[in-house]
């Protein structure tokens, strides 16, 4: 079992940078040179909500980016609308503008293309299924064990065993 473990570990983050290639792809063959596929898939996150890019952070898994960057370039290529809110003034509500709808449909395309393919590739519909109710788990097994170790997930060095005991005299 651990060996498949590793094995669903490694395929989900190779699904990803799959997905992440083809997403490329579709981009230069749109000639959109403005934009790339991980800020692309955050637009397709988006969609038709307002949100912060705390918000943002949250909703997706934009491993290995930086999501503050990514929104700035989506907002200066004009792909996204981003206004301070009105009750927070540190807080950057973004959402798309008409050219990141137009983008974000011809995303909604190639997955439309991709899920034409599924058949022809003889996965099913309980196939899919499967697999997500198996994500599923694995994610609530995940969020369990983070917030099992609580702070100490935040500092791997932290030595579990040293606790305070009291005020430390100088």
């Amino acid at each position: 079992m651990a060996n498949d473990y590793l094995e669903l570990i490694s395929r989900i983050e190779l699904l990803h940078r799959q997905l992440l290639e083809l997403v490329k792809i579709e981009l230069e063959n749109l000639r959109a040179h403005d934009i790339n596929n991980v800020q692309a898939l955050m637009l397709f996150n988006i969609n038709d909500a307002e949100m912060t890019i705390g918000e943002l952070t949250l909703r997706g898994c934009y491993l290995g980016s930086n999501v503050s960057y990514n929104v700035k370039k989506m907002v200066e290529n004009a792909y996204l609308d981003a206004e301070r809110s009105a009750h927070d003034l540190r807080s950057i509500r973004v959402k798309l503008t008409n050219k990141g709808h137009l983008l974000r449909d011809r995303l909604v395309r190639m997955y439309g293309r991709h899920t034409e393919m599924l058949r022809q590739a003889d996965i099913t519909e309980s196939d899919l299924q499967g697999a997500l109710a198996a994500l599923e788990r694995l994610s609530r097994l995940w969020t369990m064990s983070r917030d099992r170790l609580g702070p100490l997930a935040q500092d791997p060095f932290a030595d579990r065993s040293v606790q305070h005991r009291g005020p430390v005299s100088a």
